[in-house]
């Protein structure tokens, strides 16, 4: 079972377009290969938009810890309050925490509930350092699991589709990103799958480290602007030192093709193959409003034709590896 994994330098590429389009040609009748796809931008996930699968299970992701006080044991000394470096532990003196009150007795199954008149705690900014815990005077903070996702196995109509969301302004992207990487490797080997294909998230940090993990091939979408230029240059720095080969393609190359061709030229003085240029093509945008990967919704735009093309560069360089 071969791994292969599609990454951007930044959002915004064409990175799960492209992911979209390899999973449809996959899953045409001349080709042999059964496919487990993988979406890894956890932050972001939207490979579901366009392979529209439906969901066979979920699971919570508990990705930290969170301090909550008994208000019974408090004796409401303020020690906890002191000792948080991160400001999440506060009064309903402090509007902040007042309003964070209301709105946890709102949601609560007890609405008629009165403010407390103990610390509250602030479960986003909590960081789970458990400081309060051993400063407590009253052993009245205890620490708690924190569910800040959900990932899920899906069924989409090119193959098995694992993915996940995490909720805003939680930490742990990685480990949800190593979570969704395993459930998809583990039932691509007990089933004999031929490829996994993992839609990575875009950038150079840990997300991007765990979806490139295990891989047998990376494919780099990049786009010919100053910004785009930049950053392919950080993600495949990225992938050498993690001894990853990598492939690059040119995403909408002919809006500026002087800084295609700075791309192409970089990557020719640092041995990286490119495997093609996609042209600038409006159906994509509106394959992707009808929840398709273009080569299915205009099998004969100029991106389809230059993307099918792609594809045979990668599956030739993926079958050699």
């Amino acid at each position: 079972m071969k791994q292969l994994v599609i990454l951007s330098g930044k959002g915004g590429t064409g990175k799960t377009s492209v992911t979209a389009v390899f999973a449809h040609l996959l899953s045409l009748n001349n080709t042999h290969s059964r496919v487990v796809l993988a979406d890894a931008d956890v932050d972001a996930s939207n490979l579901e938009l366009v392979l529209s699968p439906q969901i066979v299970s979920r699971e919570s992701f508990k990705g930290g810890l969170f301090a909550r006080i008994d208000g019974d044991k408090c004796s409401n000394c303020g020690m906890c309050e002191d000792v948080c470096r991160f400001d999440a532990i506060g009064d309903a003196s402090q509007p902040q925490f007042r309003r964070l009150a209301e709105r946890q007795i709102a949601e609560s199954d007890t609405p008629e509930t009165p403010i407390p008149d103990v610390p509250i705690v602030d479960t986003i900014a909590c960081d789970g350092c458990a400081a309060c815990v051993y400063q407590c005077p009253d052993k009245a903070i205890t620490m708690h699991d924190q569910v800040v996702g959900e990932w899920y196995r899906s069924e989409s109509r090119y193959g098995p589709l694992f993915h996940a969301n995490l909720r805003p302004a939680q930490e742990n992207s990685g480990k949800l990103v190593t979570l969704v990487k395993q459930q998809a490797r583990q039932l691509a080997l007990d089933e004999a799958y031929d490829l996994m294909l993992v839609d990575g998230p875009p950038g150079i940090g840990c997300p991007v480290i765990s979806a490139a993990s295990g891989a047998d091939l990376a494919l780099l979408v990049a786009e010919p602007t100053a910004a785009g230029v930049h950053d392919l240059q950080r993600v495949l720095a990225t992938t050498a030192h993690f001894r990853v080969r990598s492939l690059v393609c040119i995403n909408k190359a002919d809006i500026y093709p002087a800084g295609a061709t700075r791309i192409e030229a970089f990557c020719k003085q640092n041995g990286v193959p490119v495997v093609g240029w996609i042209p600038f093509d409006t159906t994509v945008t509106e394959a992707m409003v009808q929840g398709q990967p273009v080569t299915r919704y205009a099998p004969d735009s100029p991106a389809s034709q230059a993307l099918r093309e792609v594809w045979e560069k990668v599956a030739d360089i993926l079958q050699d590896q």
